[in-house]
């Protein structure tokens, strides 16, 4: 075998979400996000239409994120659906972490791909970034909350009219203990045919 199963195995497992209220203020080198967007460039993808489209925010490039995103979350909430803890969460977390990841979807213009499958193409392309994140130590958080996904999102990622926000990875050094995970044991998640 080329690649250790047991180190791949492992990798998988290790893979944790980490939220940006639990990361430090160290800088994630550009150089590692870097081979993270590129990890996620692999994922597979129907057609080879590569939808995905990343813009990285760092330095003080997040307070213009952070900016928008509660003009967004204003503008999308009715009044008296505001919450200010949402409100809190939404404006904080980009200033929490040390990167944060707009994620866009570009869809293949001739249109022979399917939405579905361009989606699941960005779900693989994060997962990618997630585990090259955990290989590198990192935590890893991807929000997909109404102002990280919407129009106003879209337009500000510089997203087509045919594009799609797909939310937000946050990327940042744990200031917590790495998390544990639990999964269901496969016999209760899977049949086996065999006639």
């Amino acid at each position: 075998m080329k690649f250790s199963l047991s180190e791949t195995t492992e990798l998988i497992r290790h893979r944790r979400t980490v939220y940006p209220k639990d990361h430090t203020d160290r800088a994630v080198h550009r150089e590692m996000v870097e081979r993270i967007l590129t990890n996620g460039t692999w994922a597979p993808t129907h057609g080879m239409t590569q939808p995905w489209r990343f813009v990285v925010y760092m330095g003080d490039a997040r307070k213009s994120l952070s900016s928008f995103l509660g003009e967004e979350y204003h503008r999308i909430t009715p009044t008296e659906n505001f919450l200010q803890r949402k409100f809190d969460n939404v404006t904080q977390r980009p200033l929490q972490s040390s990167v944060v990841v707009g994620l866009g979807m570009e869809r293949d213009p001739k249109g022979k791909i399917s939405e579905r499958d361009e989606l699941l193409a960005m779900g693989a392309a994060v997962q990618n970034m997630h585990l090259t994140c955990a290989a590198y130590g990192l935590g890893g958080f991807w929000a997909t909350g109404a102002a990280l996904t919407g129009t106003g999102m879209r337009d500000f990622l510089g997203l087509s009219e045919r594009g799609q926000a797909m939310g937000l990875f946050f990327i940042g050094y744990p200031a917590i203990e790495w998390p544990k995970g639990y999964r269901k044991p496969i016999d209760q998640l899977t049949r086996w045919l065999t006639d």
